[in-house]
């Protein structure tokens, strides 16, 4: 449920009624929009009558119900308004929302050693993109593949990160390496396969960074606005969704199948900032840039590209990474595409 405050309501009538909710056994929270503060009010409330709430105080407008079982992620929760995730990184900061310049965050599947992590680096920071990302901890199908480096390549990221001012986004899976990705990481992503790890979620949503968090393979969007919930009910209010490709039943072709009508579905439900990942939805190098173009031009809010210095010889995701200059090319291409839309920041020219 959520109550909106008349535009100009005064900071003590917003005070007191959130003192009255809490004795209600309630939890409010305030919710400070472009125009308007909305109280949202967590707990027991189907008991609630809106009409009743609204005679508490002359400066409430309205009293709604949140239909859908998101509570803290629906948009209606936020009356109808986008949230933004405002990341601090050593360059700017850099916010990742609707109403923002699509952000790009690009590179390596894995982190392999410090001249092919700092390399990539540099060259996706050329072309423009914001964050770097890299895998530290790798969640593989088969136990006999390349699992990542584990705690030594944080120290790799953290040098990249020192050398270029990117942000760092990488994955983690296990609570027990949290305060160490922590230390490194400006977003901590949580990957498809630990999408419903609820144990999990509520760890990160207790910590402070930034999470991004990938759609599972099967999930539903329902599943996932879900498990974003636990995220946003543990604490953390900064959220951003990343659609990258579900299984289905022809994967032939490609590794999965992007699912780019979530965006505008995502758009509908929820004010959190919405990303794609091309590189994981096709899994294929020759398929990324199409998928990238229509993403933007359906209205995401990020994309996550991967890249590498020499596919063929990746420990892992070879197949669908950029060589450097094909990420450069990209970067030009979506300008095209973004900058009428007013989503593009002129990139830093490519020497």
């Amino acid at each position: 449920m959520i109550v909106v405050m008349k535009a100009g309501s005064p900071e003590a009538e917003i005070s007191r009624l959130t003192e009255e909710f809490v004795s209600w056994g309630l939890t409010p929270e305030k919710i400070v929009g472009q125009h308007k503060v909305v109280i949202g009010l967590v707990g027991e409330t189907v008991s609630l009558d809106p009409l009743q709430i609204q005679e508490v105080s002359s400066w409430i407008e309205q009293v709604l119900r949140v239909e859908q079982p998101f509570k803290r992620a629906s948009r209606t929760y936020r009356h109808g308004e986008a949230s933004e995730v405002a990341v601090p990184t050593p360059d700017k900061t850099v916010y990742f929302g609707e109403h923002h310049p699509i952000v790009v965050v690009a590179g390596p599947c894995s982190v392999e050693n410090e001249d092919m992590i700092i390399e990539t680096a540099e060259r996706v920071k050329a072309a423009g993109a914001q964050f770097l990302r890299g895998g530290a901890f790798k969640p593989r199908t088969s136990p006999y593949a390349f699992q990542g480096h584990g705690e030594s390549a944080l120290g790799l990221l953290a040098a990249a990160r020192h050398a270029t001012g990117l942000g760092i986004i990488t994955e983690v899976m296990d609570a027990a390496d949290l305060d160490a990705i922590a230390d490194v990481a400006d977003v901590i992503q949580i990957g498809a396969r630990n999408m419903q790890n609820f144990s999990l979620l509520k760890k990160v949503g207790a910590q402070d960074k930034p999470v991004l968090l990938k759609r599972g393979m099967a999930a539903t969007i329902e599943d996932w606005l879900m498990a974003a919930e636990y995220i946003l009910a543990a604490g953390n209010s900064n959220v951003i969704l990343c659609e990258r490709g579900i299984r289905t039943f022809d994967r032939q072709f490609a590794r999965n199948t992007l699912d780019l009508s979530a965006i505008p579905v995502l758009r509908s439900l929820t004010h959190l900032p919405i990303m794609i990942d091309p590189s994981h939805g096709t899994g294929r190098a020759e398929y990324v840039p199409a998928m990238a173009m229509a993403a933007i031009a359906a209205g995401t809010d990020s994309l996550m590209i991967e890249v590498h210095p020499n596919p063929k010889k990746a420990l892992s995701d070879g197949p669908q990474s950029l060589t450097p200059d094909r990420f450069d090319q990209l970067m030009q291409e979506l300008a095209v595409i973004g900058t009428p839309l007013g989503r593009w920041t002129k990139q830093p020219a490519i020497v």
